[in-house]
């Protein structure tokens, strides 16, 4: 059982901006209803790419943070959690551990991990460091999602419970490495094609690539406003 700290946001204005995201994330205080959409009073601006079914909850490490500091200097947004936009907080947890597929009870919920976490510039914007959304994504210190199976109620005192694992060989990690180091390594995207308990979009970026020999260019929503 791993100890969390659970976090929602509203979608505001980001700060200078007329954009609006809800990136911003608090620690709540007492429990919330989880369904397939996400957290109760959670909110994310654009849904084009931003929440849904696939993206429920949003899980980043803390263990992450330190690593971030050595990097970046003592930001104050790294002296907490929810400097990454995450629901979910724990130590104890990363991409080397995770694997798509892993079900984990959460409260009185049960999620199951669904894909990593692709980063975007409004992650640049809010920390206000050049081409940070890009850092997170070479570093592979991404975080990763969850897909609800059943709803329940969630609170801050609640811990994560390893249920099962479906797919223990497909870390998180891993698909990272695949999708974005080694990024034509066809073995790899045929598992990654045909590994049904990864989101359709990240098994239709393997797909793609099989079929063209090319990867897609993540430019304008690593460094652009979309």
């Amino acid at each position: 059982m791993t100890s969390i700290t659970l976090l929602t946001g509203r979608a505001a204005p980001l700060p200078g901006s007329d954009k609006r995201s809800g990136i911003d994330k608090r620690p709540v205080h007492a429990p919330l209803a989880l369904g397939t959409e996400g957290l109760a009073g959670d909110e994310q601006a654009d849904r084009r790419v931003h929440g849904g079914p696939e993206k429920a909850v949003h899980h980043y490490p803390f263990d992450h943070y330190a690593a971030w500091r050595a990097d970046l200097g003592a930001l104050a947004l790294l002296d907490a959690p929810g400097a990454f936009g995450e629901n979910i907080s724990t130590r104890g947890l990363t991409e080397a551990d995770v694997a798509v597929g892993d079900i984990f009870r959460l409260g009185g919920a049960l999620v199951q991990v669904s894909q990593g976490r692709q980063p975007c510039w409004k992650l640049t914007h809010r920390f206000g460091v050049p081409k940070l959304a890009r850092l997170v994504q070479d570093s592979g210190r991404t975080g990763w999602y969850y897909r609800v199976l059943q709803p329940g109620k969630v609170g801050p005192g609640d811990g994560l419970e390893l249920i099962d694992r479906l797919a223990p060989e497909w870390t998180v990690q891993r698909l990272w490495r695949a999708l974005y180091v080694d990024r034509l390594n066809l073995p790899e995207l045929q598992g990654i094609a045909a590994l049904d308990v990864l989101a359709e979009g990240w098994r239709s970026y393997a797909a793609r690539r099989l079929d063209s020999g090319k990867v897609e260019d993540w430019s304008a929503r690593l460094e652009g406003n979309s």
